[in-house]
């Protein structure tokens, strides 16, 4: 993968999640989306099996394997003969499933729970020494939007991941390895999203790369009234302002979209 700023593209194997729910709920229909995402440019593939949507139940560990392992496999059989094979995330914030997913070829573990949701999820993420990309949430998925609040919503993110890193540290989790994430749409207001936003250049100082994701959340909709499926043009404009303040991974659903702005972007910016 290149220096330039990295495109994750989105594969939900879920009947629920908020955008793109049933849709790669087969094997084979969800071999066929990596590989389309593959083709039109995503470097890492985000394979999630338990929506995280405002709102969402959590799922049994055994059903959330079913759902992703064999994906995974598959997309490695499928994938085994190319010169340069897909880079595999697995999105879960149960230690089971990363490991599970890991041992079948995934190679990060993406936790919106910020290795929290379980008193192994630390020590697990330490033996695998696998990357790891770790997300501010307020609450649960079940209770995030409820009544989230802040002080200061850029500060207090900044300082939760701060001492997660910290943490990290301690269990054994090289801060080399890990990516932050401020969590748009989980447990923010609208004016907290749009403040990270803003000012997302005060999360580099914590030393890791940082990934944003914007793509289709319904900030968007609220400032012009889309519909999810309706937000290609409010996703692109928080991707290119994301990486215009240092974001290094941007998480998309759009990633043929996103690839031709970033690189038009890029070679506006090189002048």
């Amino acid at each position: 993968m290149s220096q330039r700023c990295k495109i994750m593209g989105i594969l939900n194997v879920t009947p629920d999640s908020f955008s793109d729910g049933g849709r790669y709920d087969s094997l084979e229909l969800a071999v066929r989306q990596a590989q389309r995402l593959m083709e039109q440019g995503a470097d890492i593939l985000d394979i999630g099996g338990e929506s995280t949507r405002p709102g969402a139940e959590e799922i049994d560990v055994l059903e959330e394997i079913r759902r992703t392992v064999p994906v995974i496999a598959a997309i490695r059989e499928a994938t085994r003969d190319a010169e340069i094979g897909p880079v595999i995330s697995i999105d879960t914030r149960k230690p089971e499933v990363a490991e599970a997913a890991i041992h079948a070829g995934a190679d990060i573990w993406n936790d919106v729970t910020a290795l929290t949701f379980s008193d192994r999820s630390e020590a697990t993420a330490s033996d695998l020494a696998c990357p790891v990309i770790i997300m501010h949430m307020q609450g649960s998925p079940e209770t995030m939007q409820h009544s989230p609040r802040y002080d200061d919503a850029v500060r207090d993110v900044r300082d939760y991941l701060a001492k997660r890193l910290d943490a990290l540290e301690f269990a054994g989790i090289e801060r080399a390895r890990v990516t932050i994430d401020p969590g748009l749409g989980f447990g923010k207001r609208q004016e907290d999203n749009l403040a990270i936003l803003r000012e997302l250049a005060v999360f580099q100082d914590l030393g890791c790369p940082v990934l944003m994701g914007a793509s289709r959340k319904s900030f968007i909709g609220r400032i012009d009234g889309s519909s999810a499926d309706d937000r290609l043009g409010g996703s692109l404009a928080a991707a290119l302002w994301s990486l215009q303040a240092g974001a290094d991974i941007l998480r998309v659903h759009d990633v043929a979209e996103t690839v031709q702005a970033v690189k038009v972007w890029e070679a506006i910016n090189r002048g």
